[in-house]
């Protein structure tokens, strides 16, 4: 009998093959007491476990194929600088001294507490970094019991390979494109953890989150992955089989169309042209926007930083980061988003200085912009290098979470403060066009008071959507509720969209739906000229709008509009998205 099990569709792509069963992890962990003259040896072997847990780390690092993508070393590193955290590397050490457990509970207790933290924060992107976060700790609990942490993939297997994980860590992925690995599926994993973006680097088939696979999937059994609708169906019958077949063989034909899209412009058949730029995190994902022939950078996420240090980044070193990005730009614009982060992601660099976290709900609390006018000398330092890596090029900047004119104002008068200090320093600074996120529903509806401050806003869609139908899409229980496609958002977005243009200011929208084809269509009818998203959605979305006549959409648009039924919503976008 077979069976079908959902979860979140990673990389792209169909599969069919034979399951291959990864069963490791910290499900038991050893509890016992120590004595006191038993406290300085188990610390040492705690320090020791960490210091093999680094040479690991840095030898991966070091061994990363020149193909893999280039997500790859940042994940690795990432994993480096959260080993290097005192949080992981000293605190379960003051738990052994002050519990006198031994290490393996000590460091169980503290990646509880860091888990619950991680689960307060707002962004989803960030809490998702918990799994990184438990990977680390798995090395380091398996270095602690003389376990080893290989996937050990050259050992008896088939051609036709798809893995079943609990999770897969960075390091576990350099080895999958050497091996004949076709597909994976993992138990754990978000739409924005590692797990999810390399799948989509690597260019793999691959669901995750599925939660139950590895309990229901016996070895060697044979499996469908369907990367694009985020399936699983273990034991298919004959009728299934055939079926995915013909969907495998579809779904290559049409990605080998696409690639012949790299240098077309984005046109649609009525000679409208759009704009598509990418959403970045760091100067190693340029590659990625040349390779796919991006318009730009519509969003860069600047907030990555500052995490994971002792001390705020100064003015320099956030300098050298942005003029880097610039320069590997080559004259295609820049949009620094500046720093979105809250006190309830306990950054260290807040020291003593922070807001005590006692928020019942840290999402409303202080956070985006609020947490930038609460700390000014952070927020002008930032502005600062922006403006001098302005000089190099074509840079905007864009503030997060704005709810009202007031804050824009606040933040010009901050801005001026900044140019004044560089002119009194007698340091060369650009000019810089001003926008800010669309995120919240005060903002949607007051967007025209918005725009007169402003040179241009970008829409935030994957909070607008949780704001505005009161939804955390990262919760189980509640998470059918997000969505993208309700009455209520569709009607802000085109509000937004509609005012920005009547105003002629630019706008654009940089969350997921700016990459989702399902809505390219959708948001072209709407007015929407500027789409900013992840590079390995643009030869999809350039092929949706290549083949769009905007004057044909009008009537459309006009009944989805008129719809108030969530549940006709998805006939209605298929109609739209029909290709006759």
């Amino acid at each position: 009998m077979s069976i079908t099990l959902h979860g979140v569709a990673a990389g792209k792509g169909i599969a069919i093959g034979r399951a291959h069963l990864v069963v490791r992890g910290i499900d038991q962990v050893p509890q016992y007491d120590l004595n006191s003259d038993e406290i300085t040896a188990e610390i040492s072997r705690f320090e020791a476990a960490i210091k093999v847990t680094r040479r690991q780390l840095e030898q991966i690092r070091s061994t990363i194929p020149e193909n893999a993508p280039t997500e790859l070393g940042a994940f690795i590193s990432l994993h480096l600088m959260l080993l290097t955290d005192v949080t992981l590397s000293r605190e379960p050490i003051d738990i052994i001294n002050e519990q006198h457990i031994n290490a393996e509970w000590a460091l169980k207790i503290q990646s509880d507490r860091l888990s619950q933290q991680f689960d307060a924060i707002n962004d989803e992107y960030l809490r998702q970094r918990k799994q990184d976060m438990l990977q680390v700790v798995e090395r380091i609990h398996n270095n602690l019991i003389g376990l080893g942490n290989e996937l050990n993939l050259d050992v008896n297997l088939l051609e036709d390979t798809i893995l079943i994980a609990h999770d897969l860590s960075p390091a576990d992925t350099v080895q999958l494109k050497e091996q004949r690995v076709i597909a994976f599926v993992t138990d754990a994993g978000g739409p924005t953890s590692h797990t999810a973006i390399l799948g989509r680097s690597l260019d793999i088939p691959s669901v995750i989150g599925v939660r139950n696979a590895r309990a229901l999937i016996s070895e060697h059994e044979w499996v469908i992955v369907d990367g694009i609708n985020g399936v699983l169906i273990i034991n298919p019958d004959d009728l299934v089989l055939a079926e995915y077949r013909r969907r495998m063989r579809e779904y290559r034909n049409k990605k080998r169309e696409l690639n012949k899209l790299k240098n077309t412009a984005a046109t649609t058949q009525d000679g409208t042209q759009i704009e598509l730029v990418a959403n970045i995190e760091s100067a190693e994902d340029i590659k990625a926007v040349h390779k796919f022939g991006a318009d730009g950078v519509g969003l860069f996420r600047s907030e990555y930083l500052y995490l994971n240090r002792d001390t705020l980044p100064d003015e320099e070193e956030q300098y050298q980061v942005y003029s880097d990005i610039i320069k590997k730009l080559k004259g295609k614009p820049l949009t620094i988003r500046t720093v979105d982060l809250g006190v309830d992601k306990n950054p260290r660099w807040f020291g003593q200085n922070s807001t005590p976290n006692n928020s019942l709900n840290p999402a409303l609390g202080l956070t985006g912009i609020r947490l930038c006018l609460a700390e000014p000398v952070m927020f002008r330092t930032q502005m600062r290098a922006i403006l001098r890596a302005a000089a190099l090029g074509s840079v905007n900047m864009m503030w997060p979470m704005i709810a009202s004119v007031a804050e824009i104002k606040q933040c010009l008068i901050h801005l001026d403060t900044a140019r004044r200090q560089l002119e009194e320093r007698g340091i060369a600074f650009g000019n810089v066009r001003i926008g800010c996120m669309i995120e919240i529903p005060s903002a949607a509806l007051t967007v025209s008071t918005l725009l007169r401050h402003l040179d241009f806003i970008s829409i935030g869609t994957n909070d607008l959507i949780q704001y505005t139908l009161s939804v955390d899409r990262s919760d189980d229980m509640v998470g059918y509720l997000y969505q993208p496609a309700h009455p209520a958002i569709l009607r802000l977005l085109s509000h937004i969209i509609r005012t920005a243009n009547r105003m002629n200011k630019q706008v654009s929208i940089c969350g997921e739906m700016a990459g989702d084809i399902t809505f390219t269509r959708l948001l072209l009818g709407m007015g929407l000229r500027r789409f900013s998203m992840n590079t390995n959605n643009m030869l999809a979305v350039k092929d949706a709008i290549i083949h769009s006549n905007i004057n044909d959409l009008e009537q459309d648009i006009l009944r989805i509009m008129r719809n108030e039924d969530p549940d006709k919503m998805d006939k209605l976008l298929s109609m739209l998205n029909k290709v006759e």
